[in-house]
């Protein structure tokens, strides 16, 4: 529903919020109530402005507030818009159980089906580079030691919703698939482990933190929409870090779930 329709709510002339912020808790109260749904267009300026009795300023204020949550977006010369959702994915615990991999079957492509959303991956890049300084720390290497960097863009249902950057010690990917840009069922892991190198644990260290520009732009971000960073490391059954992944997920594309024992 859109347009006009949603124009019922009126303003508090003694209520100590400001107009702005009333006019953009009715916008928002539609939309949470799905009076507006995802791709709705919201009624015009010139329509707020004449339902509201208010000046532009006024009604821009209200859009931006929206805007800075993450609820709308602006597009140039059509207007805007409620912001779709991509599916939420949940991150759980058991992605990388090794089952995934004998169906031949990488984590992101196993949770997406659970999540019954289409995956894809596009943007894949496959590099030698020196090791960045934290990345080295983790991976037990000398800072500078030129490992293998596999850069990637997953999305779901057509929406963009994470990159992840792999490094790989060098000895480890050269001379395989890690080094194709498909590295063939199971991904990366079940390349490792038909190399010896079985997995045994992960270590994972998750940030949230407002997008850069370039991961705003890569992953269709609106204002006021936060990113989950995870810093994965992978230890095979010797102790050593085989790979340490760093993704840059959207905030409202992800739920965590973990199952934890109590003892």
């Amino acid at each position: 529903m859109a347009g006009d329709e949603i124009l019922v709510g009126q303003l508090d002339p003694a209520s100590d919020r400001a107009v702005f912020r009333q006019i953009a808790d009715h916008l928002r109260n539609a939309i949470e109530r799905g009076r507006l749904s995802p791709g709705d267009k919201l009624p015009s300026e010139a329509k707020l402005m004449d339902h509201y009795a208010v000046a532009r300023m006024t009604v821009r204020n209200a859009i931006q507030e929206l805007q800075t949550e993450g609820l709308v977006v602006s597009e140039h010369g059509r207007g805007v818009f409620v912001r779709p959702r991509p599916p939420v994915k949940r991150l759980a615990s058991d992605r990388f159980a090794r089952r995934h991999r004998k169906e031949g079957k990488a984590a992101f492509i196993a949770e997406s089906e659970a999540a019954g959303a289409a995956p894809a991956v596009d943007m894949i890049q496959v590099t030698e580079a020196a090791a960045p300084a934290d990345i080295a720390e983790r991976l037990k290497v000398d800072p500078g030691e030129v490992v293998v960097v596999r850069s990637r863009r997953y999305s779901l249902d057509g929406r963009p919703v994470e990159t992840a950057t792999s490094y790989i010690p060098a000895e480890l990917a050269r001379g395989t698939q890690i080094m194709d840009a498909n590295p063939g069922p199971g991904g990366i892991y079940a390349r490792l482990e038909e190399q010896g190198h079985t997995l045994e644990r992960f270590v994972e260290d998750v940030f949230t933190r407002m997008p850069t520009r370039e991961e705003a732009r890569l992953l269709l971000l609106g204002p006021g929409i936060p990113v989950f960073r995870l810093v994965r490391t992978a230890f095979d059954v010797n102790g050593r870090a085989v790979e340490v992944c760093d993704t840059v997920m959207s905030g409202d594309a992800y739920q965590l779930s973990y199952e934890l024992p109590a003892h």
